[in-house]
C-alpha cells in the first residue's frame, strides 16, 4: 500500500527564515489581495499576516522569485525601518518646498498640515535650496495631492537602483499603484538628492530595525 505524499512547504517557518516573517507582516493588505483575492476583506487580511505559520508561504506570493529571504533580517532595510509613506512625504515636501512657503493663510496652513503631518510641513522649508518645482500650488488639497505624488515618485525611481530584495522590502510596504511604481523622468533626476536628505534625517531618530 503506498504511502500519502507529504506537503512540502518551500520555506520551513520560524526563526530560520526571519526574513518570511518580516515580509509577510509588513506588506500592505493591498498587496497581500492581489496576489490572494481582491475580495478579501480587510479583517481577513490582518488575521493572515498575523498567523506566523502562514507567513512564510506569504512571503513566497508576495516577493516571487526576486526576493533573497536570506539576506532579509540581516539588516536594517533601505529606510531603516522608518515608514515609506513617511518617507515619501518627506521627499516630496522638499520638491514642493516653494509652496509650502508661500502659505501664510493660518486656515489652508491648517487643511495642509492636517494631510501631510507638522515634520513633513517644517522638513520641506528647511530644505527649501533643494525645491524641484517652481510652481506655486495655492490650494492646500491639491498640494497635497503634488506632495503624496511626487513623493512616491522620487521613492521609487530611488529604490531602482538597489537590489530586487531590497527594493521590495520597501515597496511592498505602500499600497497597490502609488507612483512609486511609475516615476517619471523629473523624478529620476532628483530622487538621488531628496532621499539622501531623508535617509540623513532618519538617521538622527531611533532606527525601527
Amino acid at each position: 500500500m503506498s504511502l500519502p505524499m507529504p506537503i512540502q512547504t518551500a520555506r520551513p517557518d520560524g526563526p530560520h527564515f526571519p526574513g518570511a516573517s518580516e515580509l509577510a507582516a509588513s506588506a500592505h493588505p493591498t498587496r497581500l489581495a492581489a496576489r490572494l483575492d481582491p475580495a478579501l476583506s480587510a479583517e481577513t487580511l490582518v488575521k493572515l499576516q498575523k498567523c506566523s505559520r502562514l507567513h512564510p508561504r506569504l512571503a513566497e506570493l508576495l516577493g516571487n522569485d526576486d526576493v533573497d529571504l536570506n539576506h532579509i533580517g540581516c539588516r536594517p532595510d533601505l529606510l531603516r525601518g522608518h515608514d515609506p509613506y513617511r518617507a515619501a512625504l518627506l521627499a516630496g515636501s522638499i520638491w514642493h518646498a516653494r509652496s509650502l512657503v508661500a502659505f501664510v493663510s493660518q486656515p489652508e496652513l491648517a487643511i495642509l498640515v492636517k494631510r501631510i503631518g507638522v515634520d513633513a510641513h517644517a522638513f520641506g522649508i528647511r530644505h527649501l535650496l533643494h525645491a524641484v518645482d517652481k510652481r506655486l500650488i495655492s490650494d492646500p488639497e491639491k498640494l497635497a495631492q503634488q506632495i503624496e505624488y511626487d513623493g512616491h515618485a522620487c521613492l521609487g525611481a530611488w529604490l531602482q537602483d538597489s537590489s530586487a530584495t531590497e527594493r521590495n522590502r520597501v515597496l511592498l510596504r505602500l499600497p497597490e499603484g502609488t507612483a512609486a511604481e511609475t516615476p517619471a523622468h523629473e523624478h529620476w533626476t532628483a530622487a538621488g538628492q531628496l532621499l539622501s536628505l531623508v535617509v540623513a534625517h532618519f538617521e538622527t531618530e531611533t532606527p525601527v530595525k
